[in-house]
């Protein structure tokens, strides 16, 4: 009999998002669980992918990323950092953030190295750590404040301490980690000589705080792989442009392995990227506006409806206590909301290396149009307690 996939995927079943999406199409539910937003990326950065396909530019693109973009990326880098960078030398164009995080993975983590997680994580991590045969650490942020805590940090962070990857803003908590909480992870990587690998893909969605990279900080650029994506600040998740920024001996191990899991990114769409980078400050101003409204609209009409609510300071997801309405875990109520109510949300448990911490939380995502969150609030108002 032939065998099936390698162990390594045994604990990898269908994720679920697949399972969430599966029901609010059979129920008709509105979908505030995937982070795929309800609307479409700006015509000026379309316009530019379009333009490049009918010039010719349908060729392979240069293995880490188009001339432009590199150049691109490095001055926006360079210009929130204070840090001078090297476009060809320190920067790869990536197919998305989730393979510049197999990339980092792949290229930096050996059998045996241990990898510390802050979870909630994005489900992406552990199947990359188990891709390499790493052991995966992890470290709890947990409600109401969701703060790093350093005795927990430094209670995993250790000699066999390869990797830490850090999320900020945090998906699916909506933190903005704020200095002291950087130079915690700073202080530990530095003692241990372990890379950080920065997920920054939210790093222009923030409502409260500042976002700091944490590369900026005392000693980090030379071990600090900085991640980030066209996806989630431009609404054009399809088209999968993520980069990473490291000194080059980072980079050369991220290109290692981007060589042969991608080579490049569709050209066109680089195209349409440097377009995008080059968008007024007004751009991103409104972007931030219109996300705050859809925030508060979703967040007090959570609260409206008996939900435990901490605002997020940043991403476009928010994290709400369900216990109030007595289910038993975050499943059976996600399922629920989809069945009965018409919303359908994530069950962030599967986000927790025990499932049980996350079970009295669920997640909601407002990147959808304000008609669609004042619907789904509209039928919100019928849970009971």
């Amino acid at each position: 009999m032939t065998r099936g996939s390698a162990a390594r995927w045994e604990p990898f079943g269908p994720t679920v998002f697949a399972e969430i999406t599966a029901l609010a199409v059979e129920h008709g539910a509105i979908n505030l669980g995937q982070g795929t937003p309800g609307f479409d990326g700006p015509d000026f950065v379309k316009e530019a992918a379009v333009a490049a396909m009918a010039r010719g530019d349908n060729q392979y693109a240069r293995m880490f990323g188009l001339p432009a973009l590199n150049t691109a990326i490095a001055g926006r880098f360079s210009a929130a950092t204070g840090i001078p960078i090297d476009p060809d030398g320190d920067v790869t164009v990536t197919s998305g953030c989730t393979e510049a995080l197999a990339a980092c993975f792949l290229g930096l983590v050996d059998p045996g190295d241990e990898v510390v997680l802050i979870e909630p994580f994005y489900d992406s991590y552990p199947a990359g750590i188990a891709m390499v045969g790493a052991t995966r650490r992890h470290v709890t942020l947990r409600p109401p404040d969701f703060r790093l805590d350093d005795t927990d940090l430094g209670d995993v962070v250790n000699a066999r301490t390869r990797m830490i990857v850090l999320n900020t803003p945090h998906n699916p908590v909506g933190r903005v980690f704020d200095r002291a909480e950087l130079d915690l992870v700073a202080t530990l990587a530095q003692r241990h000589d372990a890379v950080v690998v920065a997920d920054e893909v939210y790093e222009h969605l923030v409502f409260e705080g500042e976002h700091v990279s944490i590369a900026s900080r005392p000693g980090m650029w030379e071990r600090t792989i900085t991640l980030s994506s066209l996806g989630k600040t431009f609404s054009l998740t399809g088209w999968k442009v993520g980069w990473a920024v490291a000194p080059a001996d980072l980079t050369a191990a991220v290109r290692a392995a981007h060589q042969f899991l991608t080579f490049a990114v569709p050209t066109p769409l680089q195209h349409g990227a440097v377009a995008a980078l080059g968008a007024p400050r007004s751009y991103f101003d409104g972007f931030v506006a219109g996300y705050r409204r859809r925030r508060d609209l979703l967040v007090d009409g959570l609260q409206a409806a008996g939900f435990g609510v901490r605002p997020p300071e940043g991403t476009y997801f928010v994290l709400a206590d369900h216990t109030p309405f007595g289910f038993a875990d975050d499943v059976s109520f996600a399922r629920h909301l989809a069945t009965n109510v018409g919303v359908a949300a994530i069950p962030p448990s599967s986000f927790y290396d025990d499932p049980a911490d996350g079970s009295g939380l669920i997640r909601f995502a407002f990147c959808k149009p304000e008609a669609e969150l004042a619907e789904a609030v509209s039928r919100l108002g019928s849970l009971h307690r």
